[in-house]
């Protein structure tokens, strides 16, 4: 590869994944989706919060990170339990701290809230996870425009004329219908005394009505059921979507929610990921969980 700064081979990330034990000390919500001091703030606290709950008996959960051009996923290391699940187009900023070198924190914005949560975990290769979760951003980015990402606006235009065309071709069949009884009515009045054989044309042109092509791919199905799959491994594509080929459908052919998928998925991209190693801790010893 021709980033140096690369860890793993891009087949790592897109096919399987990379996984990381580590202490979660938590998520909290944040104004803002990047900044090194909006980070800070989010660590101090749940640093803090963490402090009450040691002081209470209460240990750190341990959790597995795995990161792929899926996303970042946090589950419980023994069960494999899915607690958290971050699209990648989600998240905007990720960082290690530099002080403290075992925190690594990244800001990813809530599927369902919309809100800007800032995760945080405690682990020794905290420079390593900030920069296999930039390789991953970078590769399902260009994985995105390649599956058609950059003719989100192109394929909306398409969709509409799709539509236009096929109002129009309502239309059109509409009157066709119109025509053929207007047609029948005029040689039923001209039949002559003596009865007549004379051919009913097809249609004005005397050619074959035609039928409009039927759209080029269906919907895809809502949700993909794989008996001998885990809930969260069904085949589906990059971004947890079912399957698509954008060089082969226009929007029309998207469900609605497909379509907004893709625009928030260009939106997030656009917005890019930000990654650095910043100071968090006023000492590296500060707050030690």
């Amino acid at each position: 590869s021709n980033h140096k700064s690369w860890m793993h081979t891009p087949e790592a990330l897109a096919k399987h994944f990379i996984a990381y034990n580590a202490k979660f000390l938590g998520n909290t919500e944040v104004e803002q989706p990047k900044g090194t001091e909006v980070v800070r703030d989010a660590v101090r606290k749940l640093k803090f919060q963490r402090h009450i709950k040691k002081s209470e008996g209460q240990k750190i959960p341990k959790v597995e990170l795995q990161i792929s051009i899926y996303g970042v996923k946090i589950l419980e290391p023994k069960t494999k339990e899915v607690q958290h699940n971050c699209q990648l187009h989600r998240i905007s900023f990720c960082a290690d701290d530099k002080t403290d070198k075992r925190i690594f924190t990244f800001i990813c914005k809530d599927s369902e809230s919309n809100k800007h949560l800032c995760y945080v975990s405690q682990q020794r290769n905290a420079e390593e996870i900030t920069l296999t979760i930039g390789q991953a951003f970078d590769l399902a980015y260009k994985k995105f425009l390649e599956s058609g990402g950059k003719d989100v606006e192109t394929r909306k235009q398409i969709g509409s004329l799709q539509k236009r065309i096929q109002e129009l071709e309502t239309e059109n069949s509409e009157l066709k219908k119109q025509l053929q009884s207007l047609e029948n009515q005029l040689l039923t009045n001209q039949v002559p005394p003596g009865g007549g054989n004379s051919k009913v044309p097809t249609d004005i042109f005397d050619m074959v009505p035609f039928s409009p092509l039927a759209p080029c791919c269906p919907s895809p199905p809502a949700t993909l059921h794989h008996p001998h799959l885990q809930p969260d491994l069904q085949i589906s594509d990059l971004f947890g979507s079912e399957p698509f080929d954008p060089f082969t459908c226009g929007a029309a052919d998207f469900p609605p929610d497909i379509q907004s998928r893709l625009d928030e998925m260009q939106e997030g991209f656009k917005m890019g990921l930000t990654v650095e190693g910043a100071v968090f801790s006023l000492d590296p010893l500060d707050g030690r969980c």
